[in-house]
């Protein structure tokens, strides 16, 4: 297709080519005149200079000069940034303002307008507004818009070298005088090396003055408003309590009345009272609920207004002048309840600290207003009518219902299996009964006494129980209130010291003047017989080894007197077999021996 002729016939049109004009290389973007590189022709074919038709080979590699010294180290170029992004957003703001005369007004002459000038950086423009005044009647907000704004008449624009404070600049027609500015142009201002005025103060309106003047009204207390709720939070629950007695006395012509108790409740959530009667058993007055219910005490429920109907309406709190406070309630002090006169004579605890602590008033002491009644005597108990136990008897004249005797249980519990096991004799009158022995058993835990009789052959007398246990008097004590024998009343001793006397029959123990120590250590409440000694029985004492303690009774008793020995319940049945083989010599004196158990 090359070598055709240009005649026609002979040309033939590319299909594919849409575009015949040259592209354009200058163009504006953002308002700036930009050159745009153009690499391709009509039809967007490639240049002749940019294709490879003229490309000549040649080598550069040899005139190359880093292959013979080395690459060199180039620094980095400087990032340009443009005038318009380094100081976009960025302003200088300055204070200010304008007098504006005014003509035909009696109340003012001029009026002092305040401005704000702002300099832009990022274009050198220039704008004025004036902040919004409330209730001015003036058009405020941009007075001048943001522009290139002339100095004067050589077409000169106000640039940022030309600001500073204290100055006055003449824009279309007005003159402005500068008094401040912010502190971020303060710090430019500063860096640039121009050297501001101190600041000014900035004048007053003379209109706006004196209509201030005359909005002011005059100063007043301040209207005390009664947050319910805050007082619903805070003092809900809380309640002052006085005491305090109603005295009717001097109203009753029958001398009938009496003081009267009576409890005052005040509310300190809504400032209400309640007034209720204190009852107790007995007092011939009808169970009212309350006297007054909770709501509002005025101090004088008659001072009403001249105008006030009051035969068809109720009272309100708008016709009530003056109520009750808490720093009316003082011990001393009298309430008037609707007519009814209430001296406060005392109150609780929480009342006096909340007095100390919230008032600052320190409440007086308890005031004495009763009389002192005289105590009841107390009931005589009848005497026992021999049923049952003087204890059981007494507990029906204590209740009708009857109850039980109350039970020492820590002593049973204590002293439970513990007895006191003795032997004794009859104080005999009859010959018979001479030889009679008796096994005495004292229970620890409930102090009951039994008495048991061995029986003995041939002797004619049944043995078995004598005496079932029982608290057993004392003799000479009085019936209604006995005093019962206790572990210390009994005790081994001669006979005419120690007598017991269980349902008519005297009682004595052996011939022993010592209580065993055994037995001391372990029940502190046995005691040795009173003038003991003149036996022939004896203890073992703490440290005595058990043969020289029973040699020692033996040899001091003799052949005359019986010996008696006693024995912790600790010792066991193997021990005094033992016993009784070492001192097998004294066989004649053991035999006659009554081994006796205290436990």
């Amino acid at each position: 297709m090359e070598g055709l002729p240009l005649l026609p016939g002979y040309i033939f049109r590319d299909p594919t080519e849409t575009k015949f004009h040259l592209p354009q290389k200058f163009g504006f973007k953002n308002g700036y005149r930009i050159a745009t590189p153009v690499s391709v022709g009509i039809g967007d074919k490639p240049l002749d200079s940019d294709s490879i038709t003229f490309y000549r080979d040649t080598q550069y590699v040899q005139f190359d000069p880093s292959l013979t010294y080395g690459r060199s180290k180039r620094s980095a170029p400087p990032v340009f940034v443009p005038h318009f992004v380094l100081y976009d957003k960025k302003a200088l703001l300055f204070r200010g303002f304008f007098r504006e005369s005014v003509c035909e007004s009696p109340a003012e002459h001029y009026r002092v307008r305040h401005v704000n000038i702002v300099y832009y950086l990022e274009d050198d423009t220039l704008s004025v507004s004036e902040p919004a005044v409330k209730n001015s009647g003036l058009v405020q907000g941009c007075l001048v818009r943001r522009g290139r704004i002339p100095k004067n008449d050589a077409g000169h624009c106000w640039h940022w070298k030309d600001l500073n404070i204290g100055i006055d600049m003449l824009i279309y027609g007005i003159v402005y005088h500068t008094i401040d500015c912010d502190k971020f142009t303060k710090e430019y201002m500063e860096s640039q090396g121009v050297e501001l005025n101190p600041p000014e103060e900035l004048p007053a309106d003379p209109y706006i003055t004196d209509r201030t003047l005359k909005e002011q009204t005059p100063a007043s207390a301040p209207a005390v408003t009664d947050d319910r709720l805050r007082r619903f939070l805070e003092f809900d629950g809380k309640i002052l309590r006085f005491f305090v007695a109603w005295d009717n006395r001097d109203a009753d012509p029958t001398g009938c009345s009496e003081l009267a108790p009576y409890v005052i409740y005040y509310f300190l959530a809504d400032d209400t009272v309640q007034v209720q009667e204190v009852r107790s058993d007995n007092d011939g007055r009808d169970p009212f609920p309350l006297l007054l219910r909770k709501t509002k005490l005025p101090k004088n429920w008659k001072d009403l207004p001249a105008n006030f109907p009051s035969l068809y309406l109720e009272i309100s709190d708008q016709e009530i002048t003056e109520f009750y406070s808490p720093k009316d309630f003082i011990i001393g002090n009298t309430i008037f309840v609707m007519g009814r006169r209430f001296l406060v004579y005392d109150c609780d605890p929480f009342t006096r600290n909340y007095f100390q602590k919230a008032l600052n008033i320190t409440q007086p002491a308890k005031m004495d207003v009763f009389p002192k009644k005289k105590p009841p005597p107390k009931p005589a108990i009848p005497p026992h009518t021999g049923f049952g136990t003087p204890e059981d008897s007494l507990q029906s004249c204590l209740s009708l219902q009857p109850k039980p005797p109350r039970k020492d249980v820590i002593r049973y519990v204590v002293n439970a299996n513990k007895n006191l096991r003795y032997e004794a004799r009859l104080d005999w009158v009859h010959p018979e009964d001479k030889d009679r022995r008796f096994i005495v058993l004292y229970s620890l835990a409930d102090g009951n006494l039994s008495i048991t009789e061995p029986p003995v052959r041939n002797s004619g007398i049944i043995g078995g129980r004598f005496l079932k246990p029982m608290l057993v008097p004392k003799p000479g004590t009085d019936p209604d209130n006995p005093e019962y024998y206790t572990a210390a009343d009994i005790f081994v001793a001669p006979v005419h010291r120690d007598r017991c006397r269980p349902d008519g029959l005297p009682l004595h123990g052996g011939q022993s003047g010592e209580v065993p120590a055994l037995g001391l250590q372990q029940h502190p409440q046995l005691r040795a017989a009173p003038g003991a000694g003149a036996g022939g029985s004896r203890g073992v004492r703490p440290g005595e080894s058990l043969r020289g303690s029973v040699r020692g009774s033996v040899r001091g008793a003799g052949t005359a007197s019986p010996v008696t020995l006693f024995f912790s319940h600790s010792l066991s049945q193997q021990h005094l077999i033992h016993f009784k083989h070492t001192f097998y010599g004294y066989k004649t004196q053991i035999s006659r021996c009554t081994i006796i158990f205290v436990y």
